[in-house]
């Protein structure tokens, strides 16, 4: 638990944490797969693909190879689809599919970070169209989130411009610490992945939460506390007070959802063997 109150004469600070399977218990932007194909966005097999690839990020995953695969084919599965009629989907489905996944433990963390003084900001792989709306739900005062390109059309082009992941994040923190006026030695950082070892080399006070392996043996090594969160509650029925009006966002921008955010939605793990060769022949449409 935390009980250090901010001393508002020291220099600002902040916690970020990473999103998926750190503060929710699965993928942000697959979650929303089926309500992409009621909508219309994306078809059957895409759903079903969508639904393995959710399947083997929670069992652990995607490494290198596949995650260029993936973000390859959901990238370019998002062309064309209109931004308005995303947010519009995710707005009517994320209490409904994000609310319960949310780990308890992660949202006493930013209630006690908030009451500590410290702003709280969501750094996500995900695409902002998932992350901005999720934040909110959450009380984050800032997102920082992976963008894609939106056409003069206002559909999705199918290109990134601004990926948010290892070594980008860690520099989205220090972009915000500068802008912020954050003291990084005294800011915390959350993150489930290995792939967020830059991020959490960031500032002074790094937390490992359900750590893959590799992250695991980092923290070992490194003396960095480990956290285990296993309790998804919604919010409604730990806090009914818990959303908290978020301050402007500083980073956050439109982002591919669903299956194109998944592009940002899926962090490199450490793989297991046999998930590997059955991810790649599921993206390559065998």
């Amino acid at each position: 638990m935390l009980s250090v109150v901010e001393n508002h004469s020291l220099p600002r600070t902040a916690a970020f944490f990473d999103l998926d399977k750190t503060v929710i218990a699965k993928s942000s932007t697959l979650t929303f797969s089926k309500s992409f194909y009621r909508g219309g966005l994306i078809s059957r097999r895409a759903a079903l693909r969508t639904a393995y690839i959710q399947f083997v990020f929670l069992v652990g995953g995607a490494d290198h190879d596949q995650m260029e695969r993936m973000r390859e084919y959901l990238s370019a599965l998002c062309k064309g689809w209109n931004v308005a009629q995303v947010r519009e989907l995710v707005a009517e489905t994320l209490h409904d599919l994000i609310d319960p996944i949310i780990y308890d433990e992660a949202a006493s963390l930013i209630e006690e970070h908030h009451a500590a003084g410290r702003d709280v900001v969501i750094v996500s792989t995900s695409g902002a169209e998932v992350v901005e709306p999720i934040g909110e739900m959450l009380g984050a005062d800032r997102v920082v989130a992976t963008r894609m390109v939106v056409g003069e059309d206002g559909c999705f082009t199918g290109e990134v411009e601004y990926y948010a992941y290892g070594p980008t994040k860690a520099e989205a923190v220090r972009e915000l610490a500068k802008s912020e006026g954050y003291d990084l030695s005294r800011c915390y950082a959350y993150s489930d992945s290995a792939t967020d070892l830059p991020m959490l080399e960031a500032v002074g006070h790094p937390y490992a939460v359900n750590p893959d392996r590799t992250l695991r043996r980092e923290a070992v090594a490194r003396e960095w506390p480990v956290l285990v969160f296993n309790r998804p509650v919604r919010l409604k029925q730990r806090l009914p007070e818990f959303r908290m009006p978020p301050r402007p966002t500083l980073m956050a921008a439109a982002a591919a959802v669903g299956a194109a955010a998944a592009t940002a939605g899926l962090v490199w793990y450490a793989s297991r063997r046999r998930h590997r060769a059955a991810a790649a022949a599921v993206l390559a449409g065998h």
